[in-house]
C-alpha cells in the first residue's frame, strides 16, 4: 500500500467509492505552517471538494503540556474524538493534504497510520491539484460524526530518555535548517544547536522543484549522504515534531523504516542539564541547556 496518492489516483479512489466498488474516501485539509498556524481562513476560501479542515495545533497536538515541546502528541482519546469529528468511519480511506509541501499533512498521516487507519498524503498538495486544472470549492464542510476506532500505539517513536543512546547506535537525523542545527539561529527555542551525534539533513532536501517527494532512487542517495544505510536504525527530529514526520514519509517512500522523536528540539532545549552541540559537526562544541 502506497503512502502517497497523485490527484489522478485520488479521483480514481473517489469514483470507485461513488460506485460502491471501494471504501469511502475522506479528504482532510491540514493547512498549517509555522508563520501562519491558523489555516482555516485559507481553507474556507478554497479547498478540495468535500475536504474537511483539520486544526493541527489543537487536534494533532496536546498544547496543554508545554514541558513536552511545542507540539506534544495528542492522546489516543483526543485523536479519536477529532477523527470522528472529521467524519471518519471504520474502513474509510483518509487522504491528507496541505499547501506547504506535505509537511503538515505528514503529521496527520503519521498519527493516523500508527492508529490503524488507511491513510495517504496527496503528493503536491493543493498546489499540485490546482496545477492539474482540477476544481476547488469554498465554504466549510461539517460532516456527520464518524465512528472510527483508533488503536492506542507508541509505535514509531522514541522518547527523550532514549535519544542520546540512539545517537550512539543508529543515525539520528536533525531535519532543521543548517542555521538552526549549528546554533547560529535559535528561532523559538531558548538555545541553539543540536543533540550531540545528530546529523543535519534539512527537510526540504527530499523534495523536487514542484514540492513533491523525489523519486525513491534519488531519496536513497540523499539519505545515504547522511549515513543512512541498510541495517542501521534511523530516528528523526526537527523543531517540534512536525517536519520530522514528513522526513519519515520520505524515508518510507524510499523503502527505509524510521522512528520519530516527537518532542524534538523544542523539548530537548527546554530540559535543564541536557547536552547541546554547537557547530556544523555532529559532535561539535558541547555545552548544556
Amino acid at each position: 500500500m502506497s503512502n502517497l496518492v497523485s490527484p489522478a489516483q485520488l479521483i480514481h479512489l473517489q469514483r470507485r467509492a461513488e460506485h460502491g466498488e471501494g471504501p469511502v474516501v475522506r479528504v482532510l485539509d491540514v493547512r498549517w505552517r509555522l508563520d501562519r498556524p491558523e489555516g482555516r481562513p485559507e481553507y474556507v476560501r478554497a479547498h478540495l471538494p468535500g475536504a474537511v479542515y483539520v486544526d493541527l495545533d489543537h487536534e494533532l497536538a496536546d498544547r496543554g503540556q508545554p514541558e513536552r515541546g511545542r507540539h506534544p502528541l495528542p492522546s489516543a482519546e483526543q485523536l479519536q474524538a477529532a477523527a470522528r469529528g472529521w467524519g471518519l468511519h471504520v474502513s474509510d480511506i483518509a487522504v491528507a493534504y496541505d499547501d506547504n509541501r506535505g509537511v503538515a499533512a505528514a503529521r496527520l498521516w503519521w498519527l493516523l497510520r500508527r492508529a490503524g487507519v488507511d491513510v495517504r498524503v496527496l503528493d503536491g498538495g493543493i498546489r499540485g491539484w490546482v496545477a492539474e486544472g482540477l476544481p476547488l470549492e469554498s465554504g466549510d464542510v461539517l460532516p456527520e460524526p464518524g465512528d472510527v476506532e483508533l488503536a492506542a500505539s507508541d509505535d514509531g517513536q522514541i522518547d527523550l530518555e532514549d535519544v542520546e543512546a540512539f545517537a550512539r547506535t543508529g543515525v539520528l537525523l536533525d531535519v532543521r535548517t543548517p542555521e538552526q542545527y549549528s546554533g547560529v539561529q535559535s528561532s523559538l527555542d531558548p538555545v541553539g544547536g543540536h543533540i550531540p551525534g545528530a546529523v543535519n539533513l534539512p527537510a526540504m532536501a527530499v523534495l523536487d522543484g514542484d514540492g513533491r517527494l523525489r523519486h525513491p532512487d534519488a531519496l536513497r542517495r540523499v539519505f545515504a549522504g547522511a549515513g543512512v544505510r541498510a541495517g542501521v536504525p534511523v530516528a528523526v527530529y526537527c523543531g517540534s515534531g512536525i517536519a520530522s514526520t514528513h522526513t519519515v514519509l520520505a524515508l518510507e517512500h524510499a523503502g527505509i523504516q524510521a522512528v520519530v522523536y516527537p518532542g524534538s528540539w523544542s523539548e530537548w532545549s527546554n530540559r535543564r542539564g541536557l547536552p547541546v552541540a554547537v557547530g556544523i559537526l555532529p559532535n561539535g562544541r558541547l555545552s548544556a541547556v
